[in-house]
């Protein structure tokens, strides 16, 4: 709905009438809701839809509803997003450096340079072999003795260990200059200080005036990521051994036997639920903006397939390069096919230093990787100042650019523990825990409490209200899901990582107990939201302790669509908040009293 009235808890405040010339320069003339506003077209919500699902995990890996009856899983998906865009800039941070760092003659991690150690090198190192000192003796030596002492070693008794490759010490030791573990703090790179601070001024500068400026900003952000990746498509599928890429990728070389494993079908899951980004806020915060009467239920199928296809389409460009480096390297694809991190700032930029006109490649692929990360963080960010407009919006009306910047001000402090020399260990903890058991968390009790306590049925009407009524079988899946399916999935998928919990590390570096204990510390800061509006909420309700709870799960007096046209049978006794006083809501049939 257009926008579903807060609980007493949160003080509703009585609505002020605007006009086109009102000082809040992003209501538009043709704005449904005068307050809030509305998107100015459809083509610039399903661009910041799209932009907000299509980020880095398919390249790489506000809640209004939840706001009734003390909003306990709205709290928990915006604490959710707080993090998350403090370590996701970083990422994006990551991609402005190198994109900066390509800008050169000759990319720096294309060869060994004087940052490298011996360790550094493209092809397996020799570390021992065997030599005849004396006739009929032979030894096992380490290859610097052979070499000082000016022995050969025979043919075939090589011992090899793998060499690091240049762009992976480049990242370890010059992008990152990380430290030896979450212990050793260091100091602040300079240099990613500074790119973190323009990517927060970028997504400042595109979201100071809400979503009538970043639905603009999303025209170009959401299109471009797709013309890069046909670029080095067809750039790919010119080089030698991109065929082995994609048979690796879906082909002959594929390991389908490993459908049979269940681990598979649980990071499948895992991935389209986090790259879809479902229960971290923002989906329900930019449709929010939306007019009453839009068609959800099409918006929801078309971004879905759009994701997905997507990270299909990636994966042929990104395996025809992986294919190629493995070709000229003489290894498996399996071999340099890697993920995460690994992916984005190692095997990439590797594969990108071995084409020729190297740098031009590597400035587009890491300007998409920055496109792509900016559409994700502008909803990101517009969940949390959407909130903070719905909590003070006659504050948002005369302060909103101030307010934003300072929230990108903020956030840009608090994310500079992770451009640290130990940064990137902070990254991956955030990343291991809120993104992970967090939301699933989140999501498992945001389904809970709108089908099992609000009700689904009801859920169901209210959606017919906006897109119009359906037949029974239309719902019957949706039933199926919502109600079955999806939590039963969802809880497996959950009680099985509990179950199979280890402790985390980076780069086969372990996290030390203090940092696991951090990781939960921020997962139960998170959710401990819930149980703590649940319970002021039941202290505030009267009658014996199980009419309290009974009271407080069901929706209050001021619940439903904003606006009042788009009420009709079902919320026309609701209560208005230009009726409402500080002291007293005059009470309805079947209404409860204030808290």
């Amino acid at each position: 709905m257009d926008k579903l009235k807060c609980p007493s808890f949160f003080k509703c405040r009585g609505k002020e009438k605007v006009t086109a010339s009102s000082e809040n320069f992003h209501i538009g003339e043709n704005d449904e809701n005068p307050d809030r506003g509305n998107w100015s077209k459809k083509s610039d919500y399903l661009l910041s839809m799209v932009g907000y699902a299509v980020g880095l995990g398919n390249v790489w890996r506000f809640p209004y509803l939840t706001y009734n009856n003390g909003g306990g899983v709205g709290i928990t998906m915006v604490l959710i997003s707080i993090f998350v865009t403090i370590y996701y800039n970083v990422i994006i941070a990551y991609s402005l450096y190198y994109m900066f760092a390509s800008f050169q003659r000759e990319l720096p991690w294309q060869n060994c340079s004087y940052w490298a150690d011996k360790t550094c090198s493209r092809s397996p190192i020799v570390t021992h072999c065997n030599v005849s000192i004396k006739l009929g003796e032979i030894f096992q030596v380490n290859k610097s003795w052979v070499d000082v002492n000016n022995f050969t070693c025979l043919n075939g008794s090589e011992v090899y260990q793998p060499g690091q490759l240049p762009s992976e010490q480049y990242w370890n030791k010059v992008a990152l200059q990380r430290s030896s573990g979450l212990d050793e703090t260091g100091v602040i790179v300079w240099y990613l200080a500074l790119c973190l601070l323009l990517a927060w001024l970028i997504v400042g500068t595109a979201l100071f005036k809400g979503i009538k400026s970043s639905g603009k900003v999303v025209y170009f952000t959401a299109i471009f990521p797709y013309v890069v990746l046909l670029i080095l498509l067809i750039r790919g599928a010119t080089l030698d051994g991109a065929s082995k890429g994609i048979s690796y990728y879906i082909g002959a070389q594929s390991n389908f036997t490993k459908l049979r494993e269940a681990e598979v079908w649980k990071d499948a899951a895992t991935q389209i639920f986090y790259s879809l980004s479902v229960a971290w806020g923002g989906l329900v915060a930019l449709s929010s903006y939306n007019k009453f009467n839009n068609n959800c239920f099409s918006d929801a199928i078309v971004i879905c397939l759009t994701n997905c296809l997507t990270s299909v389409f990636a994966g042929f460009a990104i395996f025809s390069i992986l294919g190629h480096m493995a070709h000229i390297s003489g290894k498996e694809v399996s071999q340099v096919v890697k993920s995460g991190f690994d992916l984005a700032f190692i095997a990439y930029p590797e594969a990108l230093a071995q084409l020729p006109g190297g740098p031009f490649w590597s400035i587009l692929f890491f300007f998409m990787l920055l496109t792509l990360g900016l559409d994700s963080q502008f909803a990101s960010v517009e969940t949390i100042t959407t909130t903070i407009q719905d909590l003070f919006p006659k504050v948002m009306k005369k302060m909103r650019a101030p307010i934003t910047l300072c929230c990108c001000l903020v956030l840009f402090l608090l994310g500079l523990i992770c451009v640290t020399q130990a940064g990137i260990y902070w990254v991956h903890l955030i990343d291991h825990f809120c993104a992970g058991w967090g939301i699933l968390i989140a999501a498992i009790l945001e389904l809970m409490g709108i089908i099992w306590i609000y009700g689904g049925n009801r859920f169901i009407e209210d959606i017919e209200m906006m897109i119009g009524a359906k037949r029974w079988i239309f719902w019957l899946w949706w039933r199926a899901c919502w109600f079955v399916i999806t939590p039963v999935l969802l809880t497996a998928i959950l009680i099985w990582s509990l179950v199979q919990f280890h402790r985390p590390e980076y780069a086969q570096i372990p996290y030390p107990d203090w940092g696991v204990a951090i990781g939960w510390c921020m997962i139960i800061f998170c959710i401990i939201w819930i149980p703590i509006m649940a319970i002021i909420k039941i202290i505030q309700a009267e009658g014996t302790i199980l009419q309290r709870i009974v009271s407080c799960c069901r929706p209050a007096s001021n619940w439903g669509p904003y606006l009042e046209r788009h009420r009709g049978e079902r919320y026309k006794n609701m209560v208005d908040r230009e009726k409402e006083t500080d002291h007293e809501i005059p009470t309805v049939s079947g209404s409860r009293k204030p808290e």
